[in-house]
């Protein structure tokens, strides 16, 4: 199930990235897209790696790829700025998910 999240996570993401370079309304717009769109592609990518051996680290990825870009994602179509204070928690989640990443193959070597 882990899997279908991380697949679809990137298709999100590609299609946020798209519709910034493409549709979006002004250039903060754009540039929250773009930004919420690497950040997520990236941790999907991360997260399909990770679940194979570490499911923690890689279910946390996902879940702060999803707050971190849909914060971002939101604002860009016009939802409240004061969203962007909740961003940082999805990015949070996403060092949280290195460090644990880290200790586990540390643990594991």
């Amino acid at each position: 199930m882990m899997g279908l999240f991380a697949a679809l996570s990137a298709a999100l993401a590609i299609a946020a990235g798209a519709f910034g370079a493409h549709g979006a309304a002004s250039p903060q717009a754009a540039e929250w897209l773009r930004t919420g769109g690497m950040y997520q592609l990236v941790h999907a990518v991360a997260a399909m790696v990770l679940m194979q051996a570490m499911r923690g680290p890689a279910a946390l990825m996902l879940a702060g790829a999803a707050i971190f870009a849909g914060t971002l994602y939101l604002m860009a179509l016009g939802a409240p700025r004061w969203l962007g204070a909740i961003t940082p928690v999805g990015g949070s989640l996403l060092i949280a998910a290195w460090l644990w990443a880290a200790w586990s193959y540390w643990r594991a070597s």
